[in-house]
This record gives structure tokens, sequence and C-alpha cells, in this order.
């Protein structure tokens, strides 16, 4: 089959790619405090229905992940990975519709998770089984990792099978939403953590005279703190026509976001101090997440904080909070970034280029294992965690297209006489 029969091949067999998403939409898949084995237990099913052979793997009794593979042990080696959790609904009454509706209208799958990533995840699925019904030729093996903990910060998914060697390959397309054109091909480093101020406790009559307010000597530190968004880093040269492109994407898209590439970004997200009015408060906690540019190690932000936190006199403690990477990326020239990007082109018959990211993802642990990786896959990007969160049918068909493309691209060497 050459590409033109390919893409014909995907769009005869569309109807079972939108079931398939809406089947995933209507299972419950929250997390935390949810349960991914009803979905777990579907993807299985439908893998092994379709000769695909999936092993599972308990990282924790509620979360297990599912790794299959087909294809060839030799000649190169592809994963294509999706996550199965979904974050929590929150409050069904600012829905218009079920979040688990699951179903099609107006040309949008509708539901928690149509975005991220379940119709991604679909569109993964829904490759593998074409490759494997339709006997395509492989000189590689594609794995699917399906794994069932990335909301909540991933420990139990990629991270856990990257450890244990159950997953390896020379190149990584993870199903996460994107724009239509722009695959994420780097992401910037996360340094969070956590400020303890410790105060004196008083009457709050006496304050300030009597005591020391521990929320006071906080606000002084969160003036201070906020001072690292002035931190410049030097970009590396082999980024500076990717950052110069994404910066351009930028100005197309969110031109309010103009910066935010090469800026350390910080923000406050909670406060909890004292207990109550009356007394002067004798411990604040508060939790900051900050964002690294390419050019800026986590380090340099943390001897930043340090230095001026040390002008204020405060008794105080940080400690780390959450994921911590460093900024990271894949280059343009990568043969999975040109099999993905060239397959972008051939669908949509348009340009197509990777962008960074001022987030994080997974991305990050594989490229922490030396496998390259990008993200891309269908999206309405402002409903994602957002409440009425849809994608667009057209897109998930068009990102299923590119995943198969891309498959025998990269596993066949991008030879035309492999397509026969």
């Amino acid at each position: 089959m050459d590409k033109t029969e390919l893409i014909a091949l995907v769009e005869n067999n569309q109807a079972e790619l939108i079931e398939l998403c809406s089947s995933l939409l209507q299972i419950p898949s929250e997390n935390p405090d949810g349960d991914t084995a009803a979905i777990t237990t579907f993807i299985s099913n439908y893998l092994s229905d379709n000769g695909i052979e999936p092993l599972h793997y308990e990282a924790n009794p509620k979360l297990v992940n599912i790794v299959a593979n087909i294809g060839e042990e030799e000649g190169p080696q592809l994963i294509y990975c999706g996550h199965s959790d979904t974050v929590p609904v929150g409050n069904r009454e600012k829905w218009s519709f079920d979040p688990f509706l699951g179903a099609s209208q107006g040309g949008f799958l509708l539901g928690r998770g149509a975005s991220d990533m379940k119709t991604g995840l679909a569109g993964l699925l829904f490759t593998a089984v074409l490759l494997k019904r339709y006997q395509l030729p492989l000189k590689g093996g594609l794995t699917l990792a399906i794994v069932a903990d990335e909301e909540t910060g991933g420990e139990y998914g990629v991270p856990w099978l990257l450890a244990r060697k159950l997953i390896a390959g020379d190149g990584c397309l993870i199903a996460e939403p994107s724009n239509a054109l722009h695959p994420t091909i780097g992401q910037k480093g996360s340094c969070s953590f956590t400020l303890t101020v410790k105060g004196i406790p008083a009457h709050g009559s006496l304050a300030p005279l009597v005591g020391r307010s521990a929320i006071v000597d906080g606000m002084a530190a969160i003036e201070k703190i906020r001072q690292v968004t002035a931190l410049k880093g030097v970009i590396p040269e082999e980024l500076v026509g990717l950052l110069a492109q994404s910066n351009q994407y930028l100005h197309e898209e969110n031109p309010q976001m103009a910066g935010i590439f090469e800026m350390v970004t910080c923000n406050i997200g909670t406060i909890k101090g004292g207990t109550g009015a009356n007394v002067v408060a004798d411990s604040c906690v508060i939790e900051i997440d900050c964002r690294v540019p390419f050019g800026i190690q986590r380090s340099e932000v943390m001897a930043f904080v340090a230095s001026q936190l040390a002008q204020l006199g405060i008794d105080y403690t940080v400690t780390d909070l959450g994921f911590k990477s460093e900024a990271n990326y894949t280059l343009p020239t990568d043969p999975v970034c040109r099999a993905v990007v060239d397959n972008i082109q051939v669908v949509s018959n348009q340009a197509a280029y990777g962008v960074l990211q001022w987030a994080c993802s997974d991305a990050r642990h594989f490229r922490q294992y030396g496998i390259p990786v990008l993200q891309y896959g269908p999206a309405e990007l402002s409903t994602i965690h957002g409440f009425d969160e849809r994608v667009k049918v057209e897109n998930v068909v068009e990102c299923a297209k590119v995943y198969l493309l891309a498959a025998m691209d990269f596993l066949n060497g991008d030879k035309e006489d492999c397509y026969d």
C-alpha cells in the first residue's frame, strides 16, 4: 500500500475509531481518587480481540499499565504511548452534558478525556490494530505503552515502566493534545517547592509590637522570590532556530504569552498560615511552582531563591514539591520528529513544524532514558481539564492517519518500496 491507500484504510475504518473513542469516554477513569481497572480491562479486550497480546504490569493495586508489541524485534523500535486516566470531572452542574456521555454530536466527541487524551489514545490503539489486521509490512517493532497514572505526576506510569526496562525504543510518540499542525518537541523544566516560615506567637492585640508573624514574613518572602522571573540564561545554539519558530507560533496563537519560553515563571499556588485572627501566626506554608527555561538549571533557580531569602533574616525551610525536571527537548531533525511532522503535512496539505511547550509531561521521562520523543494528539485545546471537554471528530481521524503513516515511515526507513 502507498500512502494514499493507507489514508483510505483509516477513512474506511473510521467508524470503528469513533466507536472506540466513545467507549473509552464512557468509562470513568478519574485520577486521583479513581480506579482505572474498568478502562484497563476494556483496552486489553480490544487488543486481544484483534490478535494483539496485552501484557499487564501492576504498579499499584488500582493502577495497571498495559504493554503490547507488534512487528519485529529486530530493526528500529517505536513506542506509541498514551495514558488512560483523566483529571476529575469536578462540579457536574457546570457541564452542559453528561461528562461520560461519550457521544458524537455536531462534529464533536464529548466527555471528560475527549482532548486529554482518550481520543488520542484510541488513535494509537486503532493504528496498532490496523497494522496487525492488514498485516502491513514492518521492518521493526511497535510497542504500545498504555499507562494508568499520568494526571497526578505519573509515578506509577511511564517512569515506572522505564525504570524496570519494560519498554524501550529508538523513538516515541505520546498522543497528548497538541495543535493540529505543531507537535511539541521540547518542554521547560519544573522547579516546585514548599516554603515553610516560622514565627513567634503572641496575642493578636499586641502585634506588631510583640511576637513575629510568620504570615508577614511569608509575604516578604513571596515578594523576594517572585524576582526570580528576571533570571536570564544562555540559549543552547542548537535550539536558537526552534526557539524562534516556537515564538512565531506563540505570537500567532497566544500573543499575551510572548517571552514565556525564555523566562522563569513563578506561581504562588497556596498559602496556609496562622490559627486565628487574634493570634500572631507562628507558621506559614507556601507552595510555589516555577517553570525553568532552556539555558537555566533548576539549581540556579534555587540558589537565587536562597540568596533572596537570606536578605530577610527570617526563619524558614525549603523542601521539594512535586516532580522535578530540567528543560528538555528532541531536535526537529530526529527521525521520530521527521516521521510525524512530514506526515502531518501529507495528511493536512499544510506546513507543519514542531514547537516548544511551556509546561511538561511524561515526555521528560523518555528523554531521561535517551529516547527521542514528541507529543501529537487531537484536541480542542481550550477545553482541556475544563467543563464541557470535547474534540472535533475530524481532528481525531486526521491524527490517526498521521499515526499510521508515521509508524510505517519510522519502522521502514521512509522507503516507498516498503509500502508495497
